[in-house]
Parts: structure tokens; C-alpha cells; sequence
């Protein structure tokens, strides 16, 4: 009660703050949202005084605290610089508090100082996901001081730049995501100061994005003495204006040179890796010679699916010609291939380089040889004589969905056919999630991994990186390892697979088939375009979700009402948190049906960047 009354004191009055440093002019303090309900406030307050109680009494420079009562829910989080004591930490606190306050027509804001950041929501999502916002805006702050080196402005420059981009590397690799260093800059004999700080507890891979981003930003700035670069992310300023001590400097040499060493270890043990693979190959071929009687493999328990002759399926690609090449991927390429002179398949080639293909081969394999779906791609056989691993699959005459969307063959599928390549794909979801023996997670469906076959059914392809679910766990925490643009941010960003990572993808893979449009393209003719999802949602928005239907289909009025439906369950798809998304065995109900969303409340998807991996 007395921490409450004291922060109080301090919303209602000007805080003074001595012995600090803190320039008042780099405040910068975004509002935005609905206006707030008086218990909105009263809670936004309590986690004020939450935050400032617990910097204090456990004399850390990171707190959060909730209010959730009354059914109006606060998020806030804090974060000073690590060159600051407690006691600065919590003065610069009072600043961001009594500047937040001000916003008395929103339900969100943050405040950027030099020193600290202080920030509110209404979803907790941004613990986690630092850089979304209630109203998906930017909030990248970037500013550069006013006065230039006085000598040799070219080596100024070079020396600077060659120092942040020092920081910019160093950064991601340490322990607590944060670097502070001088150095000496002879042709001004000055010294500049330099501090970079990404969000606590964020993703190191996030925080090196952002911190690509900050150096990009600095060095616009050049050769002036001075630049900042503030977001959620992350933060980094250089100044030849002291703001920490000198003792307060860590040794980035080290960190680089780690860097390197690391570099080292990995490619001696990349090199020892493909030895071993290499006479796991041998072993395989030794077992195949005294097996070779049998076509099936008992070691893999591939059920149904046949053990092929090498060169029989190089035989029947014209040793793997150009000519029969329907597809590339990541890893390989698929062949057409016709074998016992009358069947057509498809052969997907591995190239056994490292351990992460030969693991993709057995994976998909594995996984597929005993799934049976009309909506999922069949497997046949395989092979793995030779230096290639092969898959032999269904041939699909109509190759993969892309092609009729933007490809060569775009606005030759009407509605209907659309739709049922829509109910296609969540059918085959559902199987995976629910109706096998074990949860499946593809992990990069997408509209070229969706295949269609001569009377243009949908069918899912490309299992490389299908993962399964436990079935007592919600999620398993795991690399990213997808297509961004179609990926969930909780994946994308933080690595929390389930089944709804699927969901969100599928959602958008609609939204692609509705529009026409790729979903990470920004039309260069069209400048004022925005990315797919972002643009269905606005339109949603508007009521006018019509104008989101691709201009090559002719609907009758009954068509479109079924289709603006449509665009609405694919947003309810890629809602975020995940509790917000259905399961796909309830989206193939909804899909069929033609359902409404009926009580439920859309709001604004997050959308992780495809380019930089960002939240907009």
C-alpha cells in the first residue's frame, strides 16, 4: 500500500530526479488504443507500482507485473540499461510512469528514454513477442545528433562504423544480450561510447535481426558524433559524450573471437560427421548386398512401400535429366519419372552432404510410409544406394497449387474449385492432428507444398520437416525451421510448435487462394499494397473484405457472401494467442458448412515479417 500511495505521488506530480544523466530530450511516448475505462486505469496503476516494488526489493534492472482483475487486462514490463545502479534504474521508471500517464485516450503505450523503457498492453503476447502492439504499428525510433567530426570525416566514419558493426556482432552472443564499450578514435583524439541492450529474455537470433537493423540505423548517422536506435527489441547509441564509466566496459574481443574459435570447432566436427555419415552409407550398402534378395526393409518397418534399384529410378529420369525436373526444394529436386514403361511418379532427390538431409530423408520416410489420406501425398518406395537419397511419390498432373494462383496458370480455377482444394487441404490437416495414431505437425504447409492432381483434389506434399507432438504435452519447443510469411509468430519467433502452427499457415495459404496473391509480395507497381494478411484484415476491418477477392473470378452474389465467410475463418486462423485459433477438424466443419463466426470477436493478426523476421 505505501509502494501504491508513493507511485501516486509520483503520477501527479513532476518527478525530480538529481545526480542522473538522463537527456529528457530523447523521451519518446506513443499512445494508442481505445480510450481507457476508469478500472482500466486504476489497474494500469497497480502494475506501476508492482514493477516499481519489484526493481526495488530484488535490486534487478527487469521487471513485469499483470492486473488482470475486473476484466480488464494490464500487461507492463520495464527494462533499464545494465550500466545503471537499482536506484537510477528506478528514477528513470518515474520518468517513463509520469510520461505514460499522460496518455489518457489509450488502452496501450511505451516510453523510450535513453536509460530505460517502460511499456503497457492489453495481451501478454508482448512478454514474449516484445515487438507487437495492439495496433501492429512500427516502433522503431531512430535519431542522430547534430554536431560532425571536426577532422578527417572519412576515417572518422570508417573507424565508427567498423567499432558498431564490432557491437552489432558481439551483441547476440552474450550472456544477458547487452555490450558496452569505448573506443579511442585517433584522427579526433576522442573516444566514442557505444552500448547495445536487446530485450530481456528475447531470442538471441531475434535480437541479432534487431541489432542488424540498429547498425543499419547508426550508421546512416555518420560522421556524426552522435546517434540512437530505439525499439521492443532492442536498443544501441554511440556518443562521444560520456554515459557510463569506463569500468563499466566489456571485452568484445573475447566474444569475436569465441566467434571464430566456435567456427572452427563446427567445421571439425562437420568434417568428422561426414565421415561418420559415410560409413553409415557403407553399412547400408553392405546390409542392402546381403539382403538383396528381399525388396522390403525391415530396419526402416516401412509398410507398403518398396525398397527401388538406384539405377532403375535413374534409368527411368534419363539420369535425373533437366528436361524431367518438375520441382526444387531446399534440399533436392523431384524428377518424373516413368518406370515398368507405363507408370508415372515422381522421384524427390536428396543429396546426402550432411547429416540434415540424410535426417530429412529418414524423417519423411518414416513418417509417410504408413499414412494414408486422399488429401496427403502417397508415398510408393525409396532408395538410398548410391550418393543420392530418393523418394518415389505420387505423380500429380497438375503439379503444385502456386502455379494457378500467381504461376503460369493463374485464374484458370473458378470458386468451386477452389473451395474444394480449401476443404482438401484442412481434411488432410485433421488427419494428421487427429485421426492418425500419433499428432503430426507438417511445419511448412504453404500454397507449393500443396499439390493437385488431375481432376485438381488437393493433396499435402513435402513432410522433410513434419514433426510429431506427445500426446500429454500442448507443444514442444524447437528450431524454426519453415517458410516465414506463412509461419506462426509463437514458432517463428520463439520456436513453440503444436498443431495450431499449422492452423496460422493454413490460414494464410487460404488467403492465397482467395486473393491470388503470394503472401509476403509487396507489388512494386502497386506501392500503397500491403502484405496479404495485413490487408485482408484492414478490409475485414472495413466491412469490405469483398475488394480482398481475386479480380479473375466471376462471382454470382451468393458465391461472394460464401467467400467473404471464407476470409473470415482463414483470420480466425491466424489469431494470436494460440488459444484463439480452432483446431483443424473444427475448421473442416466450418469450411464445409459455410459457417459464420458467430460470437466470436476477431482481432488483429500478428504478422512476423518475411524479409527481417519482425512484428508488424
Amino acid at each position: 500500500m505505501t509502494v501504491l500511495v508513493v507511485l501516486l505521488v509520483l503520477l501527479l506530480t513532476e518527478p525530480t530526479i538529481s545526480q542522473s544523466n538522463y537527456n529528457y530530450t530523447n523521451i519518446s511516448n506513443h499512445c494508442r488504443g481505445s480510450a481507457p475505462t476508469p478500472n482500466f486505469i486504476k489497474n494500469r496503476n497497480s502494475t506501476f507500482a508492482e514493477i516499481r516494488k519489484l526493481l526495488l526489493s530484488n535490486r534487478v534492472l527487469y521487471a513485469r507485473a499483470q492486473d488482470l482483475s475486473g476484466g480488464d487486462s494490464v500487461y507492463a514490463a520495464a527494462q533499464c540499461r545494465n550500466y545503471l545502479s537499482v536506484d537510477q534504474c528506478v528514477a528513470c521508471f518515474d520518468v517513463g510512469v509520469y510520461e505514460m500517464v499522460k496518455c489518457t485516450a489509450g488502452n496501450g503505450a511505451y516510453v523510450f528514454l535513453d536509460e530505460c523503457y517502460v511499456r503497457y498492453e492489453t495481451f501478454d503476447d508482448f512478454y514474449n513477442l516484445p515487438n507487437s502492439t495492439s495496433d501492429g504499428a512500427s516502433t522503431q525510433i531512430s535519431s542522430c545528433g547534430n554536431e560532425s567530426a571536426s577532422q578527417s570525416l572519412t576515417s572518422y566514419t570508417q573507424s565508427v562504423d567498423e567499432f558498431l558493426q564490432y557491437i552489432r556482432d558481439a551483441t547476440p552472443k552474450t550472456s544477458d544480450l547487452y555490450v558496452a564499450n569505448i573506443r579511442q578514435i585517433a584522427s579526433e583524439n576522442a573516444s566514442v561510447y557505444a552500448i547495445a541492450q536487446c530485450a530481456e529474455k528475447i531470442n538471441p537470433a531475434i535480437c541479432d535481426i534487431c541489432m542488424s537493423t540498429a547498425y543499419s540505423k547508426l550508421k546512416e548517422c555518420l560522421p556524426r558524433t552522435e546517434g540512437r536506435f530505439f525499439d521492443m527489441d532492442c536498443f544501441a547509441r554511440y556518443s562521444e559524450t560520456p554515459f557510463f564509466n569506463a569500468n563499466q566496459t566489456i571485452d568484445i574481443t573475447n566474444i569475436l573471437k569465441g566467434q571464430h574459435s566456435s567456427t572452427k570447432v563446427a567445421t571439425i566436427a562437420g568434417a568428422i560427421g561426414g565421415v561418420v555419415i559415410l560409413f553409415l552409407i557403407f553399412v547400408m550398402l553392405l546390409l542392402y548386398r546381403l539382403h538383396k534378395s528381399s525388396k522390403k526393409t525391415d530396419e526402416e518397418d516401412l509398410k507398403g512401400t518398396l525398397n527401388y534399384n538406384y539405377k532403375d529410378l535413374q534409368q527411368a529420369t534419363s539420369n535425373f535429366s533437366e528436361d524431367n525436373i518438375l520441382g526444387r526444394g531446399g534440399y533436392g529436386e523431384v524428377f518424373k519419372a516413368i518406370i515398368d514403361d507405363a507408370n508415372v511418379v515422381a522421384v524427390k532427390r536428396l543429396q546426402i552432404q550432411d547429416a540434415k538431409a540424410k535426417k530429412e530423408f529418414e524423417n519423411e520416410v518414416k513418417l509417410i510410409s504408413n499414412i494414408h489420406h486422399r488429401n496427403l501425398l502417397r508415398l510408393l518406395g525409396w532408395s538410398s544406394e548410391g550418393s543420392d537419397l530418393l523418394l518415389v511419390l505420387e505423380y500429380m498432373a497438375n503439379g503444385s497449387l502456386d502455379r494457378y494462383l500467381w504461376g503460369a496458370k493463374r485464374g484458370t480455377l473458378d470458386w468451386n474449385q477452389r473451395h474444394e482444394i480449401i476443404i482438401g487441404i484442412a481434411k488432410g490437416l485433421a488427419h494428421l492432428h487427429n485421426e492418425f495414431h500419433i499428432k503430426i505437425i507438417h511445419r511448412d504447409i504453404k500454397s507449393s507444398n500443396i499439390l493437385l492432381s488431375d481432376d485438381f483434389k488437393a493433396k499435402i506434399a513435402d513432410f522433410g520437416l513434419a514433426r510429431l507432438q506427445p500426446e500429454d504435452e500442448t507443444h514442444v519447443n524447437t528450431k524454426f525451421a519453415g517458410t516465414l510469411g506463412y509461419a506462426a509468430p509463437e514458432y517463428a519467433l520463439r520456436g513453440v510448435l503444436s498443431d495450431k502452427v499449422d492452423t496460422y499457415s493454413f490460414g494464410i495459404v487460404i488467403l492465397e487462394i482467395i486473393s491470388g496473391r503470394r503472401c509476403n509480395d509487396v507489388n512494386s507497381d502497386m506501392p500503397s499494397m500491403e502484405y496479404l494478411l495485413l490487408q485482408a484484415w484492414k478490409l475485414y476491418e472495413k466491412k469490405t473484405h469483398i475488394k480482398f477477392i481475386d479480380e479473375t473470378l466471376e462471382l454470382s452474389q451468393h458465391q461472394q457472401e460464401h467467400v467473404m465467410k471464407i476470409i473470415e475463418i482463414a483470420l480466425l486462423c491466424t489469431q494470436s494467442p494460440v488459444s484463439q485459433r480452432p483446431v483443424m477438424s473444427e475448421v473442416v466443419l466450418m469450411i464445409q458448412d459455410g459457417q459464420s463466426l458467430g460470437k466470436r470477436l476477431l482481432t488483429r493478426p500478428t504478422l512476423v515479417h518475411n524479409q527481417n523476421r519482425r512484428i508488424i
